[in-house]
Parts: structure tokens; C-alpha cells; sequence
């Protein structure tokens, strides 16, 4: 398989679900402020000029963190990165859409890529702060659910990899996580696959 990634972003928590698996794959760096997603043989993969793509052993490519995360879990059962039954699934995946969808796509995405939102400058900052207030409401709301030790779900699932890499980056752009949160994020940064990952990608682990 060809895993197209960009050290430090959202495709990290699909990295760390590849280990996990002890999958072989061949990494692909896509370098984002390069602008080498909108490269013709990226865009001849994945049209939509995003990341993470994961490109299969049969030649197609899935794109989406929630959808690679899903077919990986479903493809390595033995893995057990789902609970298996109807209601424990859906309880992972609202939990990692909300992590993607929200606290990513309309949080963070404000913050990191704050001029798609508004073409005028001197609106920056208001989008911003406006970011900044959907990712702390994001963790507070997640905060609630999340138990006071352990895994989100109870056992490490596909919806820790997500949690993680929004905790990740909150983090290093040095917004304080909820109690819980905060236990998660260490619980992870514990998780030997999630040191090494992140030394993979570049980044110093203590």
C-alpha cells in the first residue's frame, strides 16, 4: 500500500493506526505549504487535494481520515479497533466524526487556514478567536464523555487515533486541554506506537 501523509497533521493519527496494524506500506510525503496536493499526479489519486489518501494493494485510493480509519479496522478485525456490535461502532464513530468533522474541520481549520474562511485580512483575527472558541467548546463537550482513565471507548479503538492528533495539536499551539482530555493525550503519548510515529514524523518525543 502508498500511505500519502504530512508529518504532524491529521494523517498522523491514520499513521499511527498502520503500526498499530504492522502493515507494510510505502510512506508518501505530501507537502502542504509546497502546494504538492494540487500537483497533477496527487490530484490523479485523490481529486479532492487533501490528506490523509491511503492507496490500496488493489491500486484504489480511499480518502477521508474517517473512512480509512473504518476500512482499517474492519479489514484487520483481529486488531479489534472496534467493539464489534451496532451500538459500541457507532459510539466510536461519533465520537472520532466529532473530533474530524468539528474540532478539526471547523476549529482548528480556522486557526491553521484562517484566509479560506474570509478573503478580507482584517478579519483574521475575529476568525480566529472564532476557531479557537470551537475547539475549546469541542474538548469540553468531549471532556464529559470521556472516562477519567483509560482509552475513550474503554479499549484503544480507531477513535483514540483521532482524539489524539486534534489533542496533538493542541498542544503545540498551547491551548490548554480538559482534565480528561489531558489524561487521554498523555495515555497516548505513553502508547509506544504513538512515540514512535511521532519520531518518525519528526518530532521530538520526552
Amino acid at each position: 500500500m502508498k500511505f500519502y501523509l504530512t508529518p504532524g497533521s491529521c494523517s498522523t493519527g491514520i499513521h499511527i493506526l498502520l503500526e498499530e496494524l504492522e502493515l507494510v506500506f510505502e510512506a508518501h510525503l505530501v507537502n502542504l505549504l509546497a502546494g504538492d496536493q494540487n500537483k497533477p499526479e496527487y490530484l490523479a489519486l485523490n481529486p479532492k487535494a487533501t490528506i490523509p489518501a491511503l492507496v490500496r494493494n488493489d491500486g484504489t485510493a480511499l480518502t477521508e481520515f474517517q473512512a480509512i480509519a473504518y476500512w482499517l479496522a474492519r479489514s484487520y478485525p483481529k486488531a479489534q479497533l472496534l467493539p464489534g456490535d451496532a451500538d459500541g461502532d457507532t459510539r466510536i464513530i461519533e465520537l472520532m466524526d466529532y473530533a474530524v468533522g468539528t474540532i478539526h474541520g471547523q476549529g482548528f481549520a480556522r486557526i491553521f487556514t484562517t484566509d479560506k474562511f474570509t478573503p478580507n485580512p482584517s478579519d483574521f483575527d475575529a476568525v480566529k478567536v472564532q476557531g479557537l472558541n470551537i475547539v475549546q467548546q469541542g474538548f469540553a463537550v468531549i471532556n464529559k464523555f470521556l472516562p477519567a482513565e483509560g482509552y475513550a471507548m474503554g479499549a484503544f479503538s480507531i477513535a483514540d487515533a483521532a482524539l489524539f492528533y486534534v489533542e496533538f495539536w493542541a498542544d503545540k499551539t498551547g491551548i490548554t486541554l480538559p482534565e480528561n482530555c489531558l489524561k487521554h493525550y498523555r495515555l497516548m503519548l505513553a502508547r509506544p506506537v504513538v512515540r514512535r510515529v511521532l519520531m518518525e514524523e519528526g518530532y521530538r518525543v520526552d
